[in-house]
């Protein structure tokens, strides 16, 4: 008897946070799927915004939503609905007060994560992905504030949703996707804004939205923008402030893909290939390739995946399941770069002179 009233208060906390969730949010401006302020394609996502997001391309209004986001907005649960709240994950970078940089709980027994980031940045989503509310503090701004959303944040929700993103830049070549994936640092995102420079379109940039076909995989554009560090802007462009700064706070610049003839891929294109970044190299015989064994390619790709640190075990084993597939039918290339930034232009004919004399059947 006990055990039966235990389970139907579980199930009504439950269902009273699914209502919460699914409510309309009240804000600045009335919210609803008729009264959505924008419109957005984001990694394969119609998303309704109740404010504009910087760096994304609105759209005409869509039909339906995939997502709906909050900004400066939480969902409004109670003190009992909150409770009780796990800890998920703390990351292990502590800043000088020994506080943690990020921190994620479930809460609400499963009905949404609550996301918090040092600088006072909040996030909660919906337990499934539906749907995002943010809030930040006064002295950060809206693009502080998307800088987390598109990266990190939308991230985690298209793992909710059961979609496998990888930590990589895409580019489009011959109405193929080639993913770039390496370490923090290896030079994803420059070598993808030194391809655009060659006139191939962007496809995507930190994260790389797989659209699993089986045997087969889509990547989902994300939006018109490449983040870079000023000393790639200084590599790519001869200084480090030619390109407008990503936030008023952050030292990142940005790359704007819909101006002064770049081009961002809007449409999916499958997967053709993947090359892996090795550590550069100040070897004049660099830039190499050759040819990644299924198993460091197995170990390459889990390590690269998104926002894995934050995956439980049913997400890891879907993970783990289209991964081997992904091995099994799509070409890996270990690829060691030269390190003097002047030869990025070399690499790209390296890596498209690679490409395609890959065989054909290999980039269906």
């Amino acid at each position: 008897m006990a055990t039966a009233r235990r389970r139907a208060r579980k199930q009504a906390a439950v269902s009273s946070v699914s209502r919460l969730l699914t409510r309309a949010i009240p804000y600045r401006r009335p919210y609803d799927e008729q009264g959505a302020t924008m419109y957005y394609s984001v990694y394969g996502l119609n998303v309704f915004s109740s404010l504009p997001i910087p760096g994304v391309t609105a759209l005409p209004k869509t039909l339906e939503a995939d997502v709906r986001v909050s900004l400066q907005s939480r969902p409004q649960l109670d003190e009992g609905a909150m409770a009780p709240a796990k800890d998920w994950y703390t990351s292990v970078r502590r800043d000088e007060k020994n506080e943690p940089a990020f921190k994620v709980w479930k809460i609400g027994d499963g009905g949404c994560f609550r996301l918090r980031y040092r600088d006072g940045t909040e996030f909660f989503l919906s337990e499934f992905g539906k749907e995002i509310w943010a809030t930040w503090p006064e002295n950060l701004t809206l693009e502080d504030t998307a800088a987390y959303l598109l990266g990190p944040i939308f991230g985690f929700l298209l793992r909710l949703r059961g979609v496998i993103c990888l930590h990589a830049s895409a580019i489009a070549v011959d109405g193929r996707a080639i993913a770039l994936i390496g370490p923090a640092g290896a030079g994803k995102s420059t070598t993808a804004a030194a391809f655009t420079q060659q006139g191939y379109p962007a496809l995507s940039e930190d994260v790389v939205a797989l659209c699993d076909l089986g045997d087969s995989f889509l990547v989902q554009p994300g939006y018109p923008r490449i983040r870079l560090w000023p000393e790639s802007v200084q590599a790519l462009f001869g200084s480090k402030d030619a390109l407008p700064p990503l936030t008023p706070n952050w030292d990142k610049r940005y790359l704007d893909l819909t101006q002064n003839g770049l081009r961002f891929q809007r449409q999916p294109l499958p997967l053709a290939a993947v090359y892996i970044l090795d550590e550069r190299s100040d070897d004049p015989a660099a830039p190499y390739v050759e040819p990644a064994t299924s198993h460091i390619g197995l170990i390459e790709l889990v390590t690269n995946t998104y926002v894995n640190f934050l995956l439980d075990q049913g997400m890891r084993a879907r993970e783990f399941d289209l991964l081997g597939r992904l091995v099994k039918h799509t070409p890996l290339r270990k690829l060691k770069p030269h390190s003097d930034p002047a030869r990025l232009p070399e690499l790209c004919r390296f890596i498209l002179e690679d490409f395609r004399s890959l065989p054909v059947s290999g980039r269906k």
